[in-house]
């Protein structure tokens, strides 16, 4: 395919230069009936490229086929036989997904350090996970993607398992050996799903982590928005193989997404797959360059440890995607939320993680040395700021022994069962009826019907008292824990 073309981006140019106009949604009229003052921080383009997508940008039957051109040009350039697009992020993408190969009364191996997102999955499905453990650090509180020989022992044990999900990479960028764990699923009959949210700019480079298509993975799950250039909510699932089929995934895809898809992140997935194509490797040579710098130099700053080498190993992570600058700030005697707070008060920055110990800076192929000279400077005076700020809140870290919950019910009936509040202090031992999640990374350290500890819960009520964010709790003080009555 000619991989110059951007179906979507010119179909929406043509739409300009032919002056059509619907009398149909959106009804701002392609920003004619937009607020001034909302104009003047949107933007009037941002409301011209928002137009109908079937009976607007095509015609109602959908016949030009833009999207599906766009699909196909996306499966070819990253070597997988079918790509879907989401409007509504990795989040529907990896539930379709899920549906696909387990939905209705199935069961699920799934990797116990999974996003929300995959127990929202769980819950909406009915399937009932087989939980994988990851590899834990216990010394260091960090969780590790699970390996080859832990799956092949789960699908062992449970050979019922309609198929096996793993999150690779992780939020804290270490990655999983994906082709060891395809060859164990493959070798069992089972497909491999990964949910690859933080992946999207893998196929593009030789030296970043294996692509899952590549490494023979059956789904794929990518977030454009996150390491690409799309806008937020663009998403794209990718399928190869024979063990999941085509017309169910799409079936599943379609129960979940919205019947008025965003033209513009549709058109921004596309561009995107084509600058990639044309520019990706050079983009990500000197993305990767410029990391390589900036690791060393905020390594150098005292109380703070650039992150590498104890990520990876036999009993850590296969691999590491090295735009994902983890922080380890407790040299500096400071949390990682008092540092997140900090830099964003102090200097208006924003890191995408914080945890107890630890901050996340993701660089992306747009970053220069502008950008990151303003990181380090800011680091820098964080670094001078020992002794000027309080004490941080101790963390009641659960041993990794404690973060293994027996699992009771079905998410699902759980989560739709009669329930009732009780204290937080009281609900050791009875049945979850809510995910609790530390936000990011976003793991649910409680997932409905999960039986609770009271290790887990102290460790949730100290945390939210030294900074932690917990989205998802009935109560947000976490004064009382919602459980099955």
């Amino acid at each position: 395919m000619d991989q110059s073309r951007a179906p979507l981006l010119e179909a929406l140019s043509d739409y300009r230069v032919r002056g059509r106009y619907g009398f149909t949604p959106p009804g701002h009229r392609q920003g004619r009936g937009v607020d001034t003052r909302v104009e003047q921080v949107l933007g009037a383009d941002e409301f011209r490229a928002d137009v109908l997508g079937t009976g607007g940008l095509d015609d109602r039957r959908a016949r030009n086929g833009y999207l599906e051109s766009a699909e196909r040009l996306m499966a070819e350039a990253v070597g997988a036989q079918d790509a879907f697009f989401s409007t509504c992020g990795s989040s529907l993408s990896v539930k379709a997904a899920m549906l696909a190969v387990a939905g209705g009364s199935g069961s699920l191996l799934v990797a116990r350090d999974s996003h929300k997102s995959i127990v929202a999955g769980l819950i909406f499905a009915g399937v009932q996970p087989l939980w994988i453990d990851p590899r834990w650090d216990g010394s260091r509180h960090l969780s590790h993607p699970p390996s080859p020989d832990q799956v092949a022992a789960s699908l062992d044990q449970h050979s019922e398992a309609a198929g096996v999900l793993i999150v690779s990479p992780s939020p804290y960028g270490t990655c999983a050996d994906i082709a060891g764990i395809a060859e164990v699923c493959h070798g069992a009959g089972k497909p491999l799903i990964v949910d690859e949210a933080w992946g999207a700019h893998l196929p593009f480079h030789p030296d970043l982590p294996t692509w899952a298509m590549d490494a023979g993975a059956d789904v794929c799950v990518v977030s454009v928005h996150k390491m690409g250039a799309g806008l937020e909510q663009g998403s794209v699932f990718h399928r190869q193989g024979d063990l999941v089929d085509p017309a169910r995934l799409s079936a599943c895809a379609d129960l979940l997404m919205t019947t008025s898809p965003s033209v513009p992140v549709y058109a921004g997935i596309d561009g995107w797959r084509r600058q990639m194509v044309e520019h990706g490797e050079k983009l990500l040579s000197a993305a990767l360059e410029l990391a390589a710098h900036t690791r060393e130099r905020i390594d150098l700053i005292p109380g703070l440890h650039v992150m590498e080498s104890e990520l990876l190993g036999a009993q850590a992570s296969h691999d590491l995607d090295r735009l994902q600058v983890l922080i380890d700030v407790t040299g500096s005697a400071r949390s990682g939320y008092e540092c997140a707070d900090w830099l964003r008060e102090r200097h208006a920055l924003d890191v995408g993680l914080a945890d107890h110990a630890r901050i996340l800076a993701t660089l992306s192929v747009w970053d220069d040395e502008t950008t990151v000279e303003r990181l380090v400077a800011a680091l820098r005076a964080f670094a001078r700021t020992t002794g000027e700020l309080p004490t941080p809140t101790p963390v009641a870290l659960p041993d990794p022994a404690d973060l293994r919950h027996e699992t009771v019910m079905l998410p699902r009936d759980a989560f739709f069962a009669r329930t009732v509040d009780v204290p937080a202090a009281e609900s050791a031992g009875r049945i979850a009826a809510e995910q609790i999640t530390p936000y990011p990374p976003g793991v649910p350290a409680i997932v409905p019907g999960e039986r609770i500890d009271a290790a887990v819960i102290d460790y949730l009520r100290s945390g939210l008292a030294a900074g932690m964010a917990l989205p998802d709790p009935a109560d947000p003080t976490l004064d009382t824990i919602r459980v099955v009555a």
